[in-house]
């Protein structure tokens, strides 16, 4: 077998950093409740084994061990003729094949080349196996998963797949345990052979089909919408008044920024019966409290900046008289990362095999999850409305309270594993509504030690409260079985808005905005999945379990979800703002994304094409706008504002001349974006009882609001000795011109943006090890960087951390209708898992630089693109 040669660089999808109190982060995220985690995986002793390990070179052999073969021909057991394997320079494949099973045999084959470790690490997060491999470091993470059941939930769903969509995973695991069969421990990943230094016993199991669709559910976690504000403003209701709550939660600004759909479309193609078949009769919303899932920090943070842009635009507006399609998701930092890029063919496309489909997908999952086919295009963002509640319940002994009565609670109990010790009990309790998370995390312990409850901007204690014990409880919609795994085929197979709106209504978790485009001119958006109807409450805020008023009554009908085809305006852009008006008849949430975002995207598409048509070039220009909203308003707070200091006056004299961009070389981004960091902290988190200030977008128009507003009471904190809005500002403006000089010096001329605003992308398992030579081998960076939260270059920061990008665009792509060779598409990482190999990191340059890397589809197209052809034969 051939190998390829070593380089410096290679990508590979999101892992998570679990810690011992029930936390996980990708990388440098932070988790749900905003704790930054890490992971100690080895003693002093292992650290020293790896150093004698790099200093005699040895290291060099395990790394190239694992390489994948690209070229010549390799037997793979369970074949049932020959697939060519065509990679271009940054390792992304082309696989072709006589038949479907061949065909996602091939692609399982193909992710265990490329980044096995990640798919074996995803499962035990999923699974709640972490302390398996890393030791009781891990246990208290382990015990927040199992009582979600993630892997419990996938397990169901297997048979819920159609037989087409079964035969696909299955072969699709073959694929991969065909490469098993043939590598074993350090020729799989280098990591096996850290591993190896602590956990020296470990064995990897063979590949299934429910641990390829556990993974579906750590996105559905990622992409849970309003959890965090819900968690949020049930602690604050422990210190606020509801107006302050209402004050710092305000109401999304209709008035000023757009919806997806103004206008719900009716005359629109009919969802298709589905090209795979499902059985929906099982698929309704049972009540069944022994179904464990909830809410863990498996892929980490849903925070600063996660969320996505998508726009598309037709053919009046666009040079070639065909739409375009672009899409960036936004997710947390991650190295590798969450993407791999395939190409999927069948050799002839019939009826028997009908794929032809290109886009980018996770390891450890057959199919395209975002991309296009021969004839239509499809890209997502976060619908961000409603799915996940949280209940107060109340408990006595191995009971609880419901409409008066006590009812059992339903108990289980799992073993779970330590490397290097005991095992341990796991007692999961779960009531009507959800497993009860309160005894694993300490922020909804909280909210049980002194609850609070709500619903329409009220904030009460709760009334009528039975006697026993408070504890909370999550209610998901991704803790029931659901189709997600059967969508992903009926998506890459359709053909047209009808094929597309029905791979939708298949597509339940995590709710996404769903843009559209074909060949044949037509754009559409449709919101998919499975959206609940509640009761008495609107999901704002804790809701008292023990009434069943309160429970969710069944999901909104697919018909009356909100669709949009061919709108009149010829573009539709959707960035996690709000998805129609007050007009609506059914409740989403009250936790939109507040728009500025979709503003501008949709500013510069009108603007753009008034001046020419457009051009995939200026999709990709939308793509990079770094305006910075926000920026625009402080440059007029400080407009008529002097201070005595005149170090400090020189610095607010940056924004006379500033265009509110956050450029990644501009002084005047530095300085304002470190004192929009010190005013939000000064207004609300350095006060006696810290308010949040997660969610910049959320801030912005809280921020915005009080600047009109210099007699708010917020203008004052004690705390900090300032009484009014003046001296609030003087002191931001003072305190961020000495940061930043401790940061980049006193020379104004040499303060940049991407000076402080920079991105690290670090390994979510031995890149955070505490060991240098292990971080040295698995992370990359820094990189400077433009963009900021809430701007459409979606590099999000935290306000409190540091200027550091935790979230991110995740990639970003452009699809031309009109030629489809002419896309483009960029991973933020590479194609690689392997640290060292060549693509591990070869595409964060053209990343960093907004550089659209060709994508070639046609047959003659990937041909000319290939410089690796691997034969796979029977």
């Amino acid at each position: 077998m051939s190998k390829n040669p070593t380089g410096r660089h290679s990508t590979a999808p999101a892992h998570t950093v679990p810690t011992s109190t029930g936390e996980v982060a990708t990388s440098t995220r932070t988790m749900s409740r905003g704790r930054k985690i890490g992971i100690t995986l080895f003693s002093v002793l292992a650290g020293l084994i790896v150093i004698a390990l790099v200093a005699a070179g040895f290291l060099v052999y395990v790394v190239q061990r694992s390489f994948p073969t690209l070229d010549g021909a390799v037997t793979a057991k369970g074949l049932h003729s020959q697939v060519t394997v065509q990679r271009d320079d940054r390792g992304i494949p082309t696989i072709t094949a006589d038949d479907t099973h061949d065909l996602f045999f091939a692609q399982g084959y193909v992710h265990a080349q490329d980044r096995f470790f990640e798919m074996d690490f995803r499962r035990h997060v999923t699974a709640g196996r972490l302390s398996e491999l890393f030791g009781e470091s891990q246990l208290g993470t382990d015990k927040f998963l199992r009582t979600l059941g993630w892997r419990k939930v996938a397990e169901k769903e297997v048979g819920l797949l159609s037989p087409d969509a079964k035969a696909y995973y299955q072969a699709y695991a073959d694929g991969v345990n065909a490469y098993l069969a043939d590598h074993k421990g350090a020729a799989l990943s280098v990591e096996y052979a850290i591993l190896g230094v602590q956990n020296p016993g470990y064995t990897v199991e063979k590949w299934t089909i429910a641990d390829s669709l556990a993974w579906l559910k750590a996105m559905a976690w990622d992409l849970r919408s309003n959890l965090i504000e819900e968690t949020s403003r049930a602690q604050l209701a422990q210190n606020y008044s509801q107006q302050q709550i209402n004050e710092l939660y305000p109401k999304y600004p209709f008035e000023k920024n757009p919806v997806i759909v103004p206008t719900l479309s009716t005359d629109v193609p009919t969802a298709k019966s589905p090209a795979l078949s499902v059985d929906t009769a099982s698929l309704q919303w049972k009540k069944v409290g022994s179904v464990i899932e909830a809410a863990s920090a498996l892929v980490g943070n849903v925070g600063e900046g996660v969320g996505s842009n998508s726009w598309v635009v037709s053919g009046d507006l666009t040079e070639s008289g065909k739409p375009l399609l672009a899409n960036d998701p936004h997710l947390g930092e991650a190295m590798p990362s969450i993407w791999v890029q395939t190409d999927l063919k069948c050799r002839t496309v019939s009826q028997a095999c009908p794929f032809d489909v290109a886009g980018f997908g996770f390891s450890g999952v057959p199919g395209v999850i975002i991309g296009h086919n021969q004839k239509i295009a499809w890209g997502f963002t976060n619908l961000t409305s409603d799915v996940a509640d949280l209940y107060l319940e109340r408990v006595q002994g191995d009971k609880y309270w419901r409409d008066g009565k006590l009812v059992p609670l339903q108990v289980t109990h799992e073993t779970i594993e330590v490397a290097g010790g005991d095992d341990v009990d796991l007692e999961i309790r779960s009531t009507n509504n959800g497993p009860i998370i309160s005894s694993t995390n300490d922020d909804d312990a909280s909210i049980a030690e002194d609850p609070y409850v709500g619903t329409g901007g009220t904030v009460t204690p709760p009334a009528n409260m039975p006697p026993g014990d408070t504890a909370v409880a999550l209610k998901w919609t991704a803790l029931t079985p659901g189709t997600t795994a059967e969508s992903i085929f009926t998506l890459d197979l359709a053909q047209d808005f009808a094929g597309f709106r029905a791979a939708a209504q298949q597509f339940d978790v995590p709710a996404q905005n769903l843009i559209y485009a074909d060949q044949e001119g037509n754009i559409g958006y449709q919101s998919p999945g499975k959206l609940p109807i509640r009761g008495a409450g609107d999901g704002s805020m804790p809701q008292p379990g023990w009434d069943s008023k309160y429970d969710w009554k069944g999901f909104i009908p697919f018909d009356k979800l909100p669709v949009s085809y061919n709108p009149d305006s010829g573009y539709i852009v959707t960035a996690n703002n709000a998805v129609v008006g007050a007009g609506y008849p059914y409740f989403l949430t009250n936790d939109w994304d507040y728009g500025w975002r979709a503003a501008r995207i949709g500013a510069l598409i009108k603007s753009t094409s008034v001046s020419h048509k457009l051009t995939i070039d200026d999709m990709r220009a939308i793509q990079a706008d770094t305006d910075f909203w926000i920026g625009k308003k402080l440059i007029a707070a400080y407009q008529d504002l002097a201070v005595d200091d005149k170090d400090v006056q020189a610095a607010l004299d940056l924004f006379k001349m500033w265009d509110g961009r956050n450029d990644v070389n501009s002084a005047a981004a530095a300085y304002a974006n470190v004192v929009w960091d010190e005013l939000a902290q000064d207004l609300f988190s350095r006060r006696e009882h810290p308010a949040p200030v997660t969610g910049q977008g959320r801030l912005f128009l809280v921020v915005d609001t009080l600047l009109g507003q210099p007699e708010s009471s917020w203008w004052t904190n004690e705390k900090i000795g300032v009484s009014d809005q003046r001296a609030m500002l003087v002191k931001a403006a003072t305190d961020a011109y000495h940061r930043l000089v401790k940061l980049q010096g006193d020379n104004l001329d040499r303060w940049s943006w991407g000076g402080i605003h920079t991105l690290t992308l670090t390994n979510a398992t031995f890149g955070s090890s505490g060991i240098a030579p292990l971080e040295w081998a698995f992370n990359r960076g820094p990189f400077a960087v433009g963009g900021g939260s809430s701007v459409v270059d979606a590099t999000g920061w935290v306000i409190g951390e540091g200027f550091g990008v935790n979230t991110l665009p995740s990639m970003r792509m452009v699809v031309d209708l009109s030629d489809l060779n002419a896309s483009t598409w960029t991973n933020l990482t590479g194609q690689s898992g392997h640290a060292f190999h060549p693509n591990y990191n070869d595409q964060v340059d053209a990343w960093q630089h907004f550089e659209g890397l060709p994508w070639p589809f046609s047959p003659k197209a990937v041909k000319a693109a290939a410089t690796h052809t691997l034969v796979l034969n029977p």
